[in-house]
């Protein structure tokens, strides 16, 4: 299953609500399950983040009501009756999870971008963090702060949790996972490493690209076999494979929760290859006019242009 974000002109294109594609043998219908219409206004939750819940009402209803229609194709004019459905071009895609809770990040996970960055493999996961205002969608624009030269690209395969996970074991990791998805973990090089930590140079306003889709587990059994690149203006700048990641998703679920509570909707993004900007020689660094594209097997394509701040 396949989970977006969207909004539409009744509501002026802002106000992104849950959806889910109507996908089935890899076709799209063209048409967008509205989860939200499912529900009387009344009884839709008011934290937005609780359809991302996998034992809640809202997304239950949701997950039912797609696999219905995808096993019974006679049911689409009836719902689409209802109001239910969306075709595609009514649909402005926004990030899968457009504020996050939390984004959790973790830094050195692959092997061969510890060895370019010259660091040696971390004895366990290194974590920081970036603020959910940083968060964008497919196609919108990464902008480069009028006050740094040195923005980087970091292709990432995020995991999105779906079940309150605290003090997670390794082995119940995925029952709190509902899906993966694309994400960018822009990165103010020149900014990250004058201050001697990471926060401000990772959470400028537009860097963390994510999407499109946010794929569930069952078509992604094992999320550390996937092959992730970072394409550049056609050129690709990293080409690797999650196998290279040193924590894979159980160990860092189960990392991550030893201290800090995950609740549904929130973020965990795994880690970057090598291939990055600032480790190449010379350095590769993001100018206005480029356009990035992160690409993950199964999962697909997340693509930014990239702009000067006004």
């Amino acid at each position: 299953m396949r989970i977006i974000s969207f909004s539409t002109e009744e509501t002026n294109w802002t106000s992104p609500r849950l959806g889910i594609l109507l996908v089935k043998d890899n076709n799209d219908t063209g048409f967008r399950l509205d989860c939200e219409k499912l529900f009387d206004p009344s009884s839709r939750p008011e934290d937005r983040l609780s359809w991302f819940d996998m034992d809640g009402p809202w997304f239950r209803k949701a997950r039912e009501t797609y696999e219905e229609l995808i096993a019974d194709a006679s049911k689409l004019p009836l719902a689409m009756e209802k109001g239910w459905l969306v075709p595609r071009q009514e649909a402005y895609w926004h990030a899968p999870v457009p504020r996050p809770g939390k984004i959790v990040c973790v830094g050195l996970n692959y092997r061969d971008h510890a060895a370019e960055s010259n660091m040696p493999i971390p004895e366990r996961p290194v974590l920081f963090s970036k603020f959910a205002t940083c968060v964008i969608g497919p196609g919108e624009p990464v902008v480069i702060p009028a006050t740094s030269k040195q923005v980087d690209y970091e292709a990432e395969l995020a995991v999105v949790i779906g079940r309150l996970a605290k003090n997670v074991t390794a082995a119940q990791a995925y029952e709190h996972v509902l899906g993966y998805t694309a994400f960018n973990d822009v990165s103010a090089r020149d900014f990250q490493f004058a201050d001697g930590q990471w926060q401000r140079g990772k959470s400028c306003d537009t860097f963390a690209p994510m999407g499109q889709t946010i794929v569930t587990t069952d078509e992604i059994p094992d999320p550390q076999r996937l092959s992730i690149k970072l394409v550049l203006n056609g050129q690709t700048m990293q080409d690797s494979n999650t196998k290279q990641l040193i924590f894979g998703v159980p160990q860092l679920i189960e990392f991550i929760t030893e201290s800090i509570t995950l609740q549904p909707g929130d973020v965990i993004a795994t880690g970057t290859p090598s291939g990055v900007g600032f480790a190449r020689k010379p350095p590769v660094f993001l100018r206005p006019g480029d356009v990035m594209q992160v690409q993950i097997e199964v999962i697909g394509e997340l693509g930014n242009p990239i702009v000067a701040a006004d």
